[in-house]
């Protein structure tokens, strides 16, 4: 009589901790700077207006913001507004470390192309997971850059890009996570003027 009792019960339990296993596998968590990041690029519709804070410097074709949501570990970020071809363009760039050690911004690249392959974000009624293929910086060759693209289907806003990149500037290596508007694609070909 107790064994029938029992196996009930243990099949419930065996079925709810089974469940709250794979379910705990589907629900990705987002790290703070994936939070911050899906944030960000949440505004990018807005040209990132709600992330514009006090004016750093103004150049004939771009004027950069310092911008009011600063991601976690970033030693800045800023928002720019370009207006060189006519039309406003923006960006938004964290620069999340200077170092003079390849090695140390090496691991920081590697930390933050793992946080952000497979993130996930909702802009404009779209729902965008960013992924990109993994390229190992090379010290020799100054300069890497990961651009993360949409592998869902759609493709609104088509423009949007997220890109991660380190670079040797001035006797140090930077570390900076970049999101803008592209102006158009590699094979777009740009407008012809009738001479």
């Amino acid at each position: 009589m107790l064994m029938r009792k029992v196996k009930p019960l243990l099949l419930f339990i065996s079925f709810i901790s089974i469940h709250f296993i794979l379910s705990a596998q589907i629900i990705p968590v987002k790290n703070a700077l994936q939070t911050d990041l899906a944030k960000v690029i949440g505004d990018y519709p807005n040209h990132f207006n709600n992330f514009v804070g006090e004016l750093l410097v103004k150049n004939p074709q771009s004027t950069d913001y310092k911008s009011l949501l600063v991601l976690k570990g970033a030693e800045e970020c800023t928002v720019t507004k370009y207006s060189a071809t006519g039309k406003e363009v923006y960006s938004w760039q964290a620069l999340m470390l200077k170092t003079e050690s390849f090695d140390e911004a090496s691991k920081k690249f590697n930390s933050l192309y793992n946080s952000l392959q497979n993130l996930s974000v909702h802009v404009s009624s779209s729902d965008f997971v960013f992924k990109a293929s993994y390229e190992r910086p090379v010290e020799e060759k100054k300069f890497t850059s990961l651009v993360f693209k949409n592998s869902k289907e759609e493709k609104i806003p088509s423009r949007l890009r997220l890109e991660l990149s380190m670079e040797y500037q001035l006797l140090e290596w930077e570390v900076k996570i970049l999101i803008y508007d592209r102006d158009r694609e590699d094979d777009e070909r740009g407008q012809i003027k009738e001479q």
